[in-house]
């Protein structure tokens, strides 16, 4: 009973300020305050006539996109590599890929700026973003990738190598299949995250802002943030479905592996 409790007042502590920016965003009225003054659409109506913020929104999906292909891509490498292969100091060098998990991204954010442009001299732009998201993205990758790799039958892959596939051949045209949705669910976490990434792209950022920084930068108006509200419910909802989409993937992986679900995303 004690747990239940601690489970119940936990979910509200963590979801209620959630499902308050709907709440507001529908609200006729430009103070974020109880109690509400009536319904409309008029606050989601605004974001069509905000430049800045188109701008902003394409310049996030682009580097999502990015940063999503390119930690899917290692994650891949690294993912295959862990579970097919013996090398010298494999667990050690697995845990140094993982570290990002557990480091405070303000942490990762000031190393980098200091490499990025104290070091390498480099100007900051949407590619150091994308490389900062792909560095906090490919565990996540792994950690998916990992389980798909692991359920996969080797023998599946050696058989085509016995009928006369190069080893790229049957990578391709037999193991990408099977880890295919595993691949996906990769692909729409890296995305999810990336998108919503502010600490680093914060400290990143060129000339132009991401989302996040944008949204940031619009909470110094008290007459915008109804609007920030309107975008805040509209990222909720987006980021719901891409990870409901995620877990549809990852189990049906296991499914077609024939694996029992122990527990995922939802």
């Amino acid at each position: 009973m004690t747990l239940r409790i601690y489970a119940i007042a936990y979910m509200i502590f963590l979801y209620a300020p959630v499902l308050l920016l709907p709440v507001f965003a529908f609200n006729d009225s430009p103070v974020i305050a109880f109690p509400l003054k009536g319904f409309t659409w008029g606050w989601f109506n605004d974001l069509a006539g905000i430049g800045a913020l188109h701008d902003a929104v394409k310049n996030s999906l682009w580097i999502a996109c990015m940063s999503a292909i390119i930690a899917t891509g290692l994650g891949i490498c690294a993912a295959r590599a862990a579970t097919r292969f013996e090398f010298p100091a494999k667990r050690g060098i697995m845990g140094l890929i993982m570290i990002p998990l557990v480091l405070p991204e303000i942490i990762v954010a000031v190393s980098l700026l200091v490499v990025l442009v104290q070091i390498l001299n480099l100007p900051l732009s949407n590619w150091t973003i994308i490389a900062a998201h792909v560095l906090i993205c490919m565990p996540f990758s792994i950690a998916i990738l990992n389980g798909a790799f692991s359920n996969l039958d080797n023998s599946l892959e050696e058989a085509a190598l016995d009928l006369g596939e190069s080893r790229f051949a049957a990578f391709r045209l037999v193991t990408l299949p099977l880890v295919m949705p595993g691949i996906i669910s990769s692909l729409l976490i890296s995305f999810t995250i990336s998108l919503d990434e502010f600490i680093i792209a914060f400290f990143l950022s060129g000339s132009e802002p991401t989302m996040p920084v944008y949204i940031w930068g619009l909470l110094r108006f008290p007459q915008r943030l109804p609007a920030v509200m309107a975008l805040g419910t509209i990222l909720v909802i987006l980021s719901i479905v891409l990870l409901v989409i995620a877990e549809y993937f990852r189990r049906r992986g296991l499914k077609r592996a024939g694996l029992k679900d122990t527990g995922g995303f939802l």
